[in-house]
C-alpha cells in the first residue's frame, strides 16, 4: 500500500459512494476529555489520553493533513509511542506506510497475530466478495502481535483485545479502561442503529455477523456504561442503538441502509475546520425518530 493507493481510493470510493448516504464520519474534535478524533475524508482515527499518555487507535489513510489536524487537537505526533490497529485496510494503516510522512516511525504498533499475516504476505486482503485483491501494506514499525482476550497495560492504560473476524480475518476491537470500545469496521451505524459493516468489504459476512453477536453479549454482560466508537459512522453509548441489528449486514447500495444525515460525498471536508475542532464537542449517534 502506498500514498498513490490512498489517493486512488479517494477517487474511486468517492465516485462509487457519492450520494449513497452511507459514510458519516465525525469531524475532527473531542468526544470528551479523554477521546479525540481526526477526520481523514470518510475515516476517523482516534486518540485516547490519560495521565499524560496518549494512545492512537488506527492510523488512517496515507494522508497529507494529519499533522495539521492533530495540531487542532494540540496533540504532537512525536508524543505517540503506541498505536492500536483494528485491521490493516488502506484507511486504517496509511500513516505507517513506508512512503508516508513517517510521523510515527518510532511508535510500537499493536495488531492481532492473524491480521499480521496480511502484512507478511501469508494472506491477501480480498473485497467485493473475494473478487478483488488489495495492495499489500508495507511498514517498518516494531509490531507487537496480539491474541484474543489478551489484556495490555500501556503506561497505566488498560487495553482489552477482542478478536472479531469477518470484515478481515484478524480484525480486533479494543476496550480501553473498561469504558471505551473502539470497533474499527465491525459496526456500521445507520439512522436506526447498528449493523454489521458493509457487505462488499467483508472477507466473510456470515462470520462478521456471528462475531458482532458475540461482541454484543460480551459488552452487555459488563453492565456498565460503555461508549462504542466506530471507524466511519460516529459513536454512541446507547447499547440498544449500537446493537439494534446485529443479525443484519449493511448493504451499501440498498436504500434501506441509507442515513439521511450522511454527507453527499464524505470525501469533501469543507465542514471539518479548526474552529469547530476547538469549540464543538462531538455528539453521540442516536436513532432518528
Amino acid at each position: 500500500m502506498a500514498r498513490k493507493d490512498s489517493e486512488h481510493q479517494k477517487t474511486s470510493m468517492s465516485m462509487l459512494f457519492r450520494g449513497k448516504a452511507i459514510f458519516k464520519p465525525l469531524n475532527t474534535g473531542w468526544i470528551d476529555d479523554h477521546v479525540a478524533c481526526v477526520r481523514e475524508w470518510i475515516a476517523n482515527i482516534f486518540f485516547y489520553t490519560k495521565d499524560g499518555t496518549t494512545i492512537m487507535i488506527d492510523a488512517g489513510y496515507n494522508y497529507e493533513r494529519l499533522r495539521e489536524k492533530m495540531g487542532w487537537l494540540d496533540i504532537d505526533p512525536s508524543s505517540i509511542h503506541h498505536i492500536l490497529i483494528t485491521h490493516q485496510d488502506t484507511d486504517h494503516v496509511g500513516a505507517l506506510e513506508t512512503d508516508s510522512d513517517q510521523l510515527f516511525k518510532d511508535a510500537t504498533v499493536y495488531l492481532s497475530e492473524i491480521e499480521n499475516r496480511y502484512i507478511t504476505g501469508e494472506k491477501r486482503r480480498k473485497v467485493i466478495h473475494g473478487l478483488y485483491k488489495l495492495p499489500m501494506v508495507r511498514m517498518n514499525n516494531e509490531r507487537r502481535l496480539l491474541q484474543d482476550r489478551q489484556v495490555l497495560d500501556i503506561e497505566g492504560i488498560r487495553v482489552e483485545c477482542i478478536l472479531v473476524p469477518g470484515h478481515t480475518w484478524g480484525h480486533m476491537v479494543y476496550l480501553i479502561d473498561d469504558r471505551y470500545l473502539f470497533t474499527g469496521d465491525t459496526i456500521w451505524f445507520g439512522a436506526d442503529g447498528g449493523y454489521s459493516f458493509l457487505s462488499t468489504l467483508a472477507e466473510d459476512n456470515r462470520l462478521a455477523v456471528r462475531s458482532l453477536e458475540k461482541l454484543e453479549k460480551n459488552i452487555r454482560s459488563r453492565n456498565r456504561s460503555i461508549s462504542v466508537i466506530t471507524g466511519h459512522t460516529g459513536w454512541s453509548d446507547d447499547l440498544d442503538f449500537v446493537f439494534a441489528h446485529t443479525d443484519d449486514i449493511c448493504k451499501p447500495f440498498a436504500k434501506h441502509y441509507t442515513d439521511p444525515e450522511a454527507p453527499y460525498d464524505g470525501y469533501i471536508e469543507d465542514d471539518d475546520t479548526e474552529k469547530k475542532a476547538r469549540s464543538v464537542q462531538l455528539a453521540r449517534k442516536e436513532a432518528r425518530v
